[in-house]
């Protein structure tokens, strides 16, 4: 595949660890003044939780959070009745819709590794904002994997949601959203299909990684906007290092306005007050808002 018809990088954003939530370090990139709009993207967060930390009661509405464990494992929990973990190499795809109560703390102790992972805010489509909460939950063994150069070639990537050289995840979004976890064993080199105008990004991990026909290899933790001119009909990543690991996603953009406060996104600003009071309330989608409390994040 010809590297003419890759996407290139078009903006470049280093993630700096700062403090979040109760104890927790995180590495912001989407969600910043340096990348603020990136439809339909609300927020990228790399976080590291170690023990005592973590992210305590709070509410949801208008988007879809998805958490991906890079290393140890966190517990859940949310006013719906839900509880759970999420262990390395799983997924937790959650859609707020209409609100929801939840609690995301690390599982911690004796020779466990600290919590790390990756939470990606992504908006709603307008029609989806009031919909009832919904999970869709992957462990390790259960999101598919793709092997471009055969199972002896030098990547691996696995598909969380979308759809990667012949493998489809079981993921179904409210809207167009594709979630690639690319792990390179050793130095080569790939071409990812995308569909065609969507919004999309890449996160390094680890490594250093080359798009396109740029000579420029990117190290770890940034966010790599790319192009998306209507020939181009995907990515060509080449890996310069042993152990190289990116995620790539991409997403539909959206038409719509966003107006967020905080962990409410709407597309108006009456909706965002109407969301206030539904919240204050505890009504539409909030009845559990001032009378539940999770265990987990009250231990």
């Amino acid at each position: 595949m010809s590297a003419s018809t890759s996407r290139k990088v078009v903006k470049k954003v280093l993630s700096v660890e700062t403090d979040e939530g109760a104890g927790a370090k995180v590495r912001r990139s989407i969600g910043t003044p340096q990348l603020r709009n990136l439809t339909p993207f609300l927020m990228l967060d790399h976080f590291h939780t170690p023990a005592g930390a973590g992210f305590p009661d709070h509410p949801h509405r208008g988007q879809a959070t998805v958490t991906y464990m890079l290393e140890g494992s966190s517990l859940h929990e949310d006013s719906a009745g839900h509880k759970g973990k999420i262990e390395a190499g799983g997924v937790q795809w959650m859609c707020a819709g209409r609100g929801i109560m939840h609690a995301e703390m690390p599982q911690s102790g004796p020779g466990i590794p600290d919590p790390r992972g990756l939470q990606l805010w992504v908006d709603l489509p307008k029609e989806f904002k009031m919909v009832e909460p919904s999970y869709q939950e992957l462990g390790p063994t259960q999101i598919p994997e793709a092997y471009p150069q055969g199972k002896d070639g030098s990547v691996k990537i696995r598909v969380i949601s979308g759809k990667s050289h012949g493998v489809e995840s079981p993921v179904r979004p409210l809207g167009g959203c594709w979630y690639f976890h690319v792990i390179f064993n050793k130095p080569g080199t790939i071409f990812q299909e995308i569909p065609a105008g969507w919004t999309t990004f890449l996160y390094t991990l680890k490594g250093a990684v080359r798009v396109g026909s740029d000579s420029t290899a990117h190290g770890p933790f940034h966010t790599l906007v790319l192009s998306a001119a209507p020939d181009e009909t995907g990515i060509e990543f080449t890996a310069t290092e042993d152990n190289t690991e990116f995620v790539l996603v991409a997403g539909e953009p959206l038409d719509q306005t966003v107006v967020q406060y905080g962990p409410f996104v709407m597309t108006s600003k009456e909706d965002i007050q109407k969301t206030f009071i539904d919240y204050q309330y505890g009504r539409n989608g909030f009845e559990k808002a001032h009378v539940w409390k999770s265990e987990i994040g009250n231990l």
